[in-house]
């Protein structure tokens, strides 16, 4: 990639680029009513952009989550888009690696993330069976479901995933 690349936070001002972006990305899916509501819950999504000389080419969510009722918080990565000129670039790989670090004062102990087990393979996800998602997940997607614990905290962690309101729809986890 020859322009530089910049991640971070995304304000108000980047609605507008995010709302062009996923359609994009994912001309067969309409995921900006679940990210337009995703983004009106700042207190519990981490809302990254990346930007190639400040035009904005990726957008990830991490939207923080309860194991168990709040015995612990995890965040759950998704949706992520990257405009297609741009993929393939390292701009998602970015955008994962800088969440990860904005995760890093939350005191999250994993990230989950329901996707292509080879893309998030790459970024140390693993099957995850411990952590159960809000929804029985369909036989194809066997292995899609996965986890990356984050910092020293390896320790057991299990139970049923809670998520807020906007990923409550029962069609977000079937195909």
């Amino acid at each position: 990639m020859s322009q530089a690349l910049e991640t971070r936070s995304s304000t108000i001002d980047d609605r507008a680029a995010i709302g062009a972006l996923y359609p994009a990305a994912f001309p067969d899916e309409d995921l900006l009513p679940l990210v337009g509501e995703l983004l009106e819950l700042p207190r519990v999504t981490r809302s990254l952009v990346a930007t190639i000389e400040g035009q904005v080419v990726g957008h990830a969510l991490f939207t923080l989550c309860e194991v168990d009722d709040a015995r612990y918080t995890a965040a759950l990565l998704g949706p992520l888009a990257v405009a297609p000129p741009q993929q393939r670039r390292g701009v998602g790989s970015a955008l994962i690696r800088a969440g990860f670090k904005a995760l890093e004062g939350d005191d999250v102990p994993v990230v989950l993330v329901l996707g292509d087990p080879a893309y998030y393979g790459r970024f140390g996800f693993e099957p995850e069976s411990a952590i159960t998602p809000p929804y029985p997940l369909p036989a194809e997607w066997n292995g899609a479901w996965r986890s990356l614990r984050l910092g020293q905290d390896s320790g057991p962690r299990s139970g049923m995933l809670s998520v807020p309101e906007p990923w409550r729809k029962p069609e977000l986890w079937a195909p």
